[in-house]
C-alpha cells in the first residue's frame, strides 16, 4: 500500500498509478480512506494505492539459488578474491591476493566498489559510488499486529529512496525504514565504523560536496532522525499512530551504493559501459534485487552485442 497523507502528495500518487497500469501491475486500484482503514487498521492516509500482488522475498534464499545454477550451469564462485588489479587485454587478468583469474570475457557488477573496478581498466571518473547507510527499527514482535501489510510512502523524485516504510519480512517481523546517512566506511554497517580513505576520498569529491550544498537540509535531517530515537518514531507516527517509542527496538542496517556524477546528480538509473571484452555495470539502483533477472538479461544482451557472442 503507498499511502498519500496530504494533497501535496496526491499528483505523485496519480502518476505511480498510471504508471503501474501502463506496465501491466495486476489488481492494483486506487483505494480511499475508508479502504486504507479497512485494510490496515492502525494506518492513516487520505488516499492509497493498493496492490495485492506485491510481496517481497528472502533474497539470501534468492542468491543461494542463483550460485547453485552457476555451478550447475559449470560456473565456479570464487569468495575472497579482492580484485586487486585487471590487466586489459586478450585474455582479461584479474590480480588478486590469492591468485590471478584470466577471463576471455568480463562483466563487473562490484556494487559498492564499482565505480573503483571500473576505474581499473580505465573507465572514466565521471561517477563515484558515496555510501550512505540506512538504519531500520523493528517493531516488537507483540506490536507486529499494527501492520498487515507493506506500508510505503509516496516516493519524492529527488529522494525515491528515502522515507519510512513498514516491511513485513519473512519471519514476521516488521521493519520500519530507512533512513538514509552518510557512511564513514564502504561497508560500513554499523554507526560507527570509519575508514579514512572511503571519507576522504566521499568527502573530497566534487560531485558529493555538490550535492551536499543542495540538499544540506535534507542531510541534516536525515542525521537527527538517525540518532534521535524520537525523531524517527515521529516519522512512523504519520502513518501508524499508535506506534510508540517503547514499541520499537533498534534493527539492522544497510549500506546503498548511491552513486553521484560529478555535477552533484544522484544517479537513479543504470549505468553499464561496454567495450571489446569487459562490461563494467557502475550502478544497478532500487530495486535492483528485485529486479535481478530482468536486469540479468539486459546485461547478458548488452554483452551478447558487445563480445559478438
Amino acid at each position: 500500500m503507498i499511502v498519500a497523507l496530504d494533497e501535496e502528495e496526491l499528483p505523485r500518487l496519480s502518476d505511480l498509478y498510471e504508471r503501474g497500469l501502463k506496465n501491466g501491475v495486476p489488481d492494483i486500484e486506487m483505494i480511499g480512506p475508508e479502504r486504507i482503514k479497512e485494510l490496515e487498521p492502525h494506518a492513516l492516509g487520505i488516499k492509497a494505492i493498493y496492490s495485492p500482488t506485491t510481496g517481497i522475498v528472502d533474497y539470501v534464499q534468492v542468491a543461494k539459488v542463483y550460485a547453485r545454477k552457476v555451478e550447475e550451469a559449470g560456473g565456479e564462485i570464487r569468495t575472497n578474491h579482492e580484485v586487486t588489479n585487471i590487466v586489459k587485454g586478450s585474455p582479461v587478468v584479474l590480480e588478486t591476493p590469492v591468485g590471478e583469474v584470466e577471463a576471455r570475457y568480463l562483466i563487473t557488477c562490484a556494487g559498492l566498489q564499482s565505480d573503483r573496478i571500473a576505474r581499473k581498466t580505465g573507465a572514466p571518473d565521471n561517477l563515484r559510488i558515496v555510501p550512505f547507510r540506512g538504519d531500520y527499527y523493528t517493531l516488537k514482535p507483540e506490536k507486529a499486529y499494527l501492520c498487515k501489510s507493506l506500508i510505503y510512502p509516496v516516493p519524492d523524485p529527488a529522494f525515491p529512496f528515502l522515507g519510512v516504510h513498514f516491511t513485513i519480512r519473512m519471519d514476521g517481523q516488521v521493519w520500519a525504514g530507512p533512513n538514509a546517512v552518510l557512511a564513514f566506511k564502504r561497508e560500513g554497517y554499523g554507526r560507527y565504523e570509519a575508514n579514512a580513505r572511503d571519507l576522504i576520498e566521499s568527502l573530497s569529491y566534487s560531485g558529493f560536496r555538490a550535492m551536499a550544498r543542495k540538499y544540506w537540509r535534507m542531510g541534516l535531517s536525515e542525521m537527527y532522525r538517525d540518532y534521535s530515537k524520537h525523531a524517527f518514531v515521529a516519522a512512523m507516527q504519520a502513518y501508524v499512530p499508535e506506534v510508540s517509542g517503547d514499541d520499537v527496538i533498534f534493527g539492522p542496517s544497510g549500506v546503498r551504493a548511491q552513486a553521484i556524477t560529478s555535477d552533484g546528480t544522484l544517479l537513479d538509473d543504470f549505468s553499464i559501459l561496454n567495450s571489446r571484452n569487459i562490461i563494467h555495470v557502475r550502478n544497478a539502483p532500487s530495486p535492483a534485487a528485485t529486479s535481478s533477472l530482468a536486469i540479468a538479461g539486459a546485461i547478458a544482451g548488452a554483452a551478447n552485442k558487445a563480445f559478438e557472442l
